[in-house]
């Protein structure tokens, strides 16, 4: 039987929700591995709605759960229904929805606060010592429940202009947490936590290499799992 993994999502699209392609791509090697996954999303209304083909926010309202479900194709349940004995592991793809719906790191930085639900799940695999997995900007949320803890967001200085959002890693550190420099194809595994983390698209380079990298956390937490 292959390993349970639940798969939390936070909408459906770069600026606004979950990142397609990292999504995808968790979904592609936990396939391949012969993972049983299944889908939640926290049944709450995003912060805003951005306009994808002019990059502006819109007047619309939309709800996470609601979007997410167009990446689930339909086979989704709300993250208040997640029962952490029920599965291995946990993964959060990264995309803009992590900060502004899972929590408020894009608009308050290092002093944003976690959605309580999804800090109730991190916690909750945490503490059973299972693993967690996150990649692109989804390792703050791990940064502000677990203080102390090591993962990586890429580089900490912009190499060769790859890495934009460099001061993220700065951002973690003074949360108390240990930032570790990665390339996007890596992906570094805090053993004492069991927590593992690669950067995606914080930086910089092409689609299969952000492939390689969401490739290599998978195997690391289905190890750990």
């Amino acid at each position: 039987m292959g390993k349970r993994v639940a798969l939390i999502l936070a909408g459906c699209g770069v600026f606004d929700g979950s990142e397609i392609h990292e999504a995808s791509a968790v979904l592609v090697h936990l396939s391949r591995a012969g993972a049983e996954v299944k889908i939640f999303a926290p049944n709450i209304e995003q912060m805003h709605v951005v306009d994808h083909l002019k990059g502006n926010p819109s007047d619309e309202k939309r709800n996470v759960l609601i979007e997410s479900a167009r990446l689930a194709r339909g086979n989704i349940q709300d993250l208040a229904e997640l029962k952490a004995n029920e599965f291995d592991a946990v993964i959060f793809p990264g995309g803009f929805g992590v900060a502004k719906n899972l929590c408020s790191w894009a608009v308050e930085g290092k002093d944003c606060t976690v959605n309580e639900l999804v800090k109730s799940t991190l916690k909750a695999f945490h503490s059973a010592k299972k693993p967690i997995g996150l990649c692109c900007i989804s390792p703050v949320l791990a940064a502000k429940v677990f203080p102390g803890c090591e993962v990586t967001v890429g580089h900490n200085k912009n190499v060769d202009g790859r890495f934009p959002d460099a001061e993220t890693a700065s951002a973690i550190e003074e949360l108390g947490c240990k930032h570790i420099c990665k390339d996007v194809n890596e992906a570094h595994v805090d053993a004492s936590n069991r927590i593992v983390t690669t950067c995606a698209f914080m930086c910089k380079a092409p689609l299969h290499e952000i492939f390689d990298g969401i490739g290599a956390m998978v195997n690391e937490v289905l190890k750990l799992a």
